[in-house]
């Protein structure tokens, strides 16, 4: 076979193709999946429970998380206002998990209180652990809480009652928390002892539960709220971090302190009015009987100190108000002034 003869148009092509620069090749797409080795260091990889899928957002989660705190320290300043006690609440966690996760997290028996939300669709429910329902009950009938035994049984009709007072107040509470993003209607449903009899949605349904921390004196106790995705499903846009920033700044924590000061107006306080006090021996005591005397050297039209909770704050008079005994303050009394009623 015969050379073949390049002719002048071949050389020109050969001559061009040596001159211009090599055609970069176009890089392969990253696959995630295959079968051979490529550095991971160029693939993001994020990690994914596929038993605890998230579906609200960390900005959103962060925007609930806030917002239960605004609802944590006015339900503080309400019980301690009703206990007439230092109550502190605060928010311990918010997460994400499924119904199942969180039944199966709560003790038994405890408080597990069904709460209806319309104009929202579904329940919510309100964990209580008896850590705190027990002290709080106690409180209410008076005791100190001093060696306190809480019982693992269920509450009776009675206990039960008195702490609906409670949670209503808690639900008001968090009515006013969720006003800043939608006008909701917290109200008691039913309430049960045992939560695995509670069944508000499928067990592998996501919920969002916040985490709370009671305490009372010497006492402490959680409490949960746990939020199925589908009640706040048509609010979760709403829930971005930066319109609760605004709002938080206009009109939440402003209020704080107003909202503080209002709860603890209406707490009881004790006065006691003093004329006169004098000192007898003890033989004098044990020898008293009805209708002795016991002569003081004030007169009785000298004005008496009036003590709130214990300590003197005010010069009063004696006197009646439509047929009734009666004080009529005078002045106040200086914290540093000492009140002698021992002479006139």
């Amino acid at each position: 076979m015969g050379a073949e003869v390049l002719n002048q148009s071949d050389i020109d092509a050969l001559l061009n193709a040596v001159n211009s620069p090599e055609p970069e090749a176009e890089a392969p797409p990253t696959q995630i999946f295959s079968r051979a080795r490529r550095d991971r260091e160029k693939i993001e990889i994020r990690p994914y429970d596929f038993k605890r899928p998230e579906r609200i957002s960390k900005d959103q989660m962060r925007a609930l998380e806030m917002l239960h705190e605004t609802f944590a320290r006015n339900l503080g300043a309400s019980l301690s206002s009703s206990l007439r006690t230092i109550v502190e609440v605060r928010v311990s966690h918010a997460t994400q998990m499924t119904y199942s996760e969180f039944i199966g997290s709560l003790p038994n028996p405890t408080s597990f209180n069904l709460v209806r939300c319309p104009p929202l669709e579904g329940q919510i429910c309100l964990e209580v652990s008896p850590l705190v329902i027990y002290p709080i009950i106690d409180r209410l009938l008076g005791g100190s809480n001093k060696e306190l035994f809480v019982p693992q049984r269920p509450m009776t009709l009675i206990e039960t009652r008195l702490i609906q007072k409670i949670l209503h107040r808690a639900l008001t509470g968090l009515g006013e928390a969720w006003q800043s993003i939608r006008k909701i209607d917290f109200t008691l449903g039913e309430m049960e002892s045992n939560p695995q009899l509670v069944q508000i949605v499928p067990p592998n349904e996501v919920v969002v539960v916040i985490g709370f921390e009671v305490k009372m004196t010497n006492r402490a106790g959680p409490m949960s709220l746990c939020i199925p995705y589908n009640a706040i499903e048509p609010l979760v846009e709403d829930l971005s971090a930066q319109s609760w920033f605004v709002t938080g700044k206009n009109g939440g924590e402003s209020n704080v302190a107003d909202r503080i000061a209002d709860g603890l107006s209406g707490a009881k306080v004790d006065l006691e009015a003093t004329l006169a006090t004098t000192t007898i021996s003890l033989g004098e005591l044990r020898n008293l009987e009805v209708g002795d005397l016991i002569v003081t050297s004030r007169p009785a039209a000298s004005p008496v100190a009036l003590a709130v909770e214990g300590r003197t704050k005010f010069m009063a008079r004696l006197g009646q108000f439509r047929g009734k005994r009666a004080l009529q303050i005078q002045r106040a009394i200086a914290p540093t002034e000492r009140v002698d009623l021992g002479r006139a």
